[in-house]
């Protein structure tokens, strides 16, 4: 292996086993993805199951890390934080890509930071102010970040508004594990 690679184990997210759910487990966590501030009350009698078995699902989910945490979604635009940079990252032949990783992700502005396959080495997504912020953080944050060979900056001109990425994706799930034949109660 590469030496500039070899720490890249140390700093990014493993890869996890997929945890096995069953159709109650789907849709609490469909409600939950619609709906974070649901109580488990209201969430026991939209299933049609007990609260303890809501909070001991819950509990299981949580416990086996499908279920990270609850937050709220923020509007960067109504902060102040509105512009999208997409930032690609090629790493000098020699330095520890693990070690730029890491130094991308203590930046504050940066969203999220991947590996990439392909002729990168990495993706960064980046929130910003406007071009003004984003001219210093490039000349004196990112760009001061030892191995740092060459960058392209992409900014985010229009997006499409916000989706419900969990909820569409378990539903998804939900219907490629339907046994074949049977009526999708959405579609009749």
């Amino acid at each position: 292996m590469d030496a500039s690679l070899a720490g890249l184990a140390k700093v990014a997210a493993q890869p996890r086993a997929a945890v096995p759910l069953d159709d109650i487990d789907l849709a609490l966590l469909r409600h939950l993805a619609e709906h974070a501030r649901i109580s488990q009350r209201r969430l026991a009698a939209r299933l049609g199951i007990s609260a303890p078995t809501v909070s001991e699902r819950m509990s299981r989910l949580e416990r086996s890390g499908v279920i990270r945490g609850y937050g709220a979604q923020i509007d960067w635009d109504a902060v102040g934080y509105g512009v999208s940079v997409y930032l690609s990252v090629t790493a000098a032949a020699g330095y520890d890509t693990a070690e730029i990783m890491r130094s991308l992700w203590e930046i504050a502005e940066v969203e999220d930071v991947m590996i990439v396959t392909g002729s990168l080495d990495m993706l960064a997504k980046l929130r910003v102010r406007d071009h003004g912020h984003l001219r210093t953080l490039l000349m004196e944050r990112i760009w001061q970040i030892p191995g740092m060979q060459r960058t392209e900056t992409l900014i985010g001109m229009a997006e499409m508004p916000p989706k419900n990425f969990a909820a569409g994706l378990l539903d998804h799930i939900d219907r490629a594990a339907a046994p074949q034949g049977t009526v999708d109660e959405t579609t009749g």
